[in-house]
């Protein structure tokens, strides 16, 4: 197994590979912005009554709770209601064959709004993505999007990039049952890096985000017992460790090849996944929502179809297990003076 990262003296390649099918193919700028919803046609009418900033997000806001992001954030709430008396295994059980696949669908919601891909307006994108963060039990939503962008941004640059493994943690995973246990407690190695290795001073949207989910999750408490609660956290963290869902978390950027960095998964799970598997064509276009970026497979496709992909995550996992030269380690780093994305 590798001990050090795999190191790049040249620029990230979706900088590069944008400018060329931009060049190439101008029309796909006509997928870039917001996802064109059905509803947001009509809310974007020239009515003078919706024109009113208020009543436009207000009617936004009841439409969006009404959406396929808004039935999951209801249903998983009343699961965890109604799971307050049950035992403790059938809390695990229905958390990981259940409420693992909602709770990981909110999550990458909360990935699309950090792009400002549902609305214009980045508040109202704010307020949807700390809306979509109440199942998941713990405040990430506004955090998340500062370390993200930055991810995009500076894909691999040593000491911004927080997607990629401390050497504390590659250190620690020597053999399969380490990598094992790295898989497993994924999540929180993904949550609490940033935090430890380049914390961010709070503003006032983090505090709003935290006040509203403290809120909620005491409601939770209060009304329906700490196991409703346990069950939404429980949703969370075994729907981002050894589950297929969070296979994603591996796919995209470790390397199993040493001549590609990012990978894209054409596989089903898509659907439920905000097209995150379309990687490759999201970090080429991430100014374009996932349900356009097969669009951009069909409009350039000599531009991905030599490219490695997957078509299952549960494959990937297992491959990160079983071969003996992948690990933590298995990440492309560049140093500063590397040209960033533009």
């Amino acid at each position: 197994m590798a001990t050090d990262f795999f190191w790049s003296y040249t620029d990230e390649p979706h900088a590069t590979r944008r400018k060329e099918i931009l060049a190439k193919y101008p029309q796909i700028r006509e997928l870039f912005g917001p996802d064109p919803w059905a509803f947001m046609k009509v809310l974007e009418s020239d009515s003078m009554l919706l024109r009113l900033d208020f009543l436009r997000f207000y009617c936004r806001s009841l439409l969006a709770l009404l959406s396929v992001g808004g039935i999951f954030v209801v249903l998983q709430l009343w699961t965890a209601t109604y799971l307050h008396n049950s035992s403790w295994l059938k809390i695990l059980t229905v958390a990981y064959l259940f409420g693992s696949f909602l709770n990981h669908n909110l999550f990458l919601a909360i990935h699309e709004l950090s792009h400002n891909l549902a609305f214009s307006s980045p508040s109202h994108n704010r307020w949807l993505g700390i809306f979509s963060n109440l199942p998941i039990g713990i405040p990430m939503s506004v955090t998340f999007q500062k370390y993200h962008l930055e991810h995009h941004r500076f894909q691999g640059m040593d000491g911004i990039d927080m997607d990629i493994p401390s050497h504390a943690e590659a250190h620690s995973v020597k053999n399969a049952i380490t990598k094992s246990i790295w898989v497993v407690l994924q999540l929180f190695f993904y949550a609490l890096r940033p935090l430890f290795l380049k914390p961010k001073p709070p503003g006032i949207w983090e505090f709003i985000n935290l006040v509203i989910q403290v809120l909620l999750d005491a409601s939770m408490v209060y009304f329906h017992g700490w196991k409703s609660l346990a069950y939404l956290i429980l949703s969370t963290f075994v729907g981002g460790g050894m589950h297929p869902m969070a296979g994603h978390f591996i796919s995209e950027h470790y390397i199993f090849h040493p001549d590609q960095e990012t990978y894209s998964y054409y596989g089903p799970l898509n659907l439920i996944t905000w097209s995150v598997g379309y990687h490759n064509e999201h970090h080429d276009f991430p100014r374009i929502p996932g349900s356009k970026l097969y669009r951009v497979k069909e409009m350039a496709p000599e531009y991905y179809e030599n490219l490695r992909a997957y078509c299952s995550w549960s494959q990937v996992i297992y491959m990160y297990i079983m071969d003996t030269t992948i690990g933590p380690f298995s990440r492309m780093k560049r140093k500063m003076g590397v040209k960033k994305e533009e």
